[in-house]
């Protein structure tokens, strides 16, 4: 028999293509107010939820009501972005594509009073039903106060460096490249003024418009690469080696990347289509398949570990 589902909420999805139930947040007090939060696409317009949930009085099953916070409206199907994760002083982040189709036709990457092509920074802990940390580089005037940085196309996958505290973001490119940036508060991360470090609109002089920070390293989107997958700042100790390696991979290719110091290296090339990655309370990692297999990073040779 399988077990009962902790939650079932395939009724509210709308699902196939980058659409579904993309993200899940635990509370950093999880263990003692039960509440967490998901990131999904919904049935009736394909708007993006951002929903809070509570478990139940049975530590294996939730609760069914939610308690919606933010519901963007989608203007295609592609490019939700996804991810949602908890920073180190317990705002809750949530990333955000640009709003679909192809080479942002909207140019809502670039402009502050859309959600949409954004890395969004809300409290969950404070006003209904959410506060504004007072630091959001808008949270006063100028754009939508929810913004912590602009520029985007599909981020993805995002995370935090347990250890600095660092972001970590993924950003899915056009045809060209695929990047890796690391987000700092108020930052534009070019796009679609740049692909990667490359100029995309306008194909010449695309700095001189707008502050654009650089992603810290990129690959291009050729031979079987096709779409980077954001993971983490390798913190465990099971593999010494790769301390403090941002490890990250590609979709299309298996490929799983190493960065560290200015340098990106192929660590492991596989047979996954790989859609995410995870990091456990000890910092090991995890890589999660499409087929719905999870997979630990290892030591090769200790098949123990």
């Amino acid at each position: 028999m399988h077990p009962k589902p902790f939650l079932d909420i395939s009724s509210l999805l709308s699902t196939g293509g980058e659409r579904g139930l993309l993200g899940l947040a635990f509370h950093p007090d999880y263990k003692e107010n039960g509440r967490y939060f998901l990131n999904y696409t919904r049935e009736q317009d394909g708007a993006t939820v951002i929903a809070e949930y509570q478990v139940s009085s049975n530590p294996t099953r939730s609760e069914k009501r939610e308690t919606v916070l933010l519901v963007i409206p989608q203007p295609y199907s592609n490019h939700n972005g996804g991810m949602v994760a908890f920073g180190p002083e317990g705002y809750l982040f949530i990333a955000t594509g640009d709003g679909g189709s192809g080479g942002d036709p909207g140019d809502r990457g670039q402009n502050p009073s859309e959600l949409l092509g954004k890395i969004l920074r809300i409290d969950v802990d404070h006003g209904s039903p959410y506060g504004i940390p007072s630091t959001n580089p808008y949270a006063d005037e100028g754009g939508q106060p929810e913004i912590f940085a602009i520029g985007f196309r599909n981020p993805w996958r995002f995370s935090f460096d347990r250890k600095t505290g660092e972001l970590w973001a993924g950003d899915v490119g056009q045809n060209d490249w695929e990047e890796i940036n690391v987000v700092n508060l108020g930052e534009n991360h070019g796009w679609r003024l740049m692909e990667g470090n490359h100029c995309y609109e306008p194909s010449e002089g695309c700095q001189q418009s707008a502050k654009v920070t650089m992603p810290v390293t990129e690959y291009a989107n050729a031979g079987p690469r096709c779409s980077v997958i954001g993971g983490y700042v390798y913190r465990g100790r099971k593999v010494s080696s790769l301390y403090g390696t941002y490890i990250f991979g590609d979709f299309c290719s298996g490929e799983i990347f190493g960065f560290r110091e200015g340098k990106q290296t192929v660590l492991l090339d596989t047979d996954l289509q790989i859609t995410s990655f995870g990091e456990d309370e000890k910092g090991e990692l995890y890589v999660i398949n499409h087929n719905g297999s999870i997979h630990r990073i290892i030591n090769a040779p200790d098949s123990k570990q």
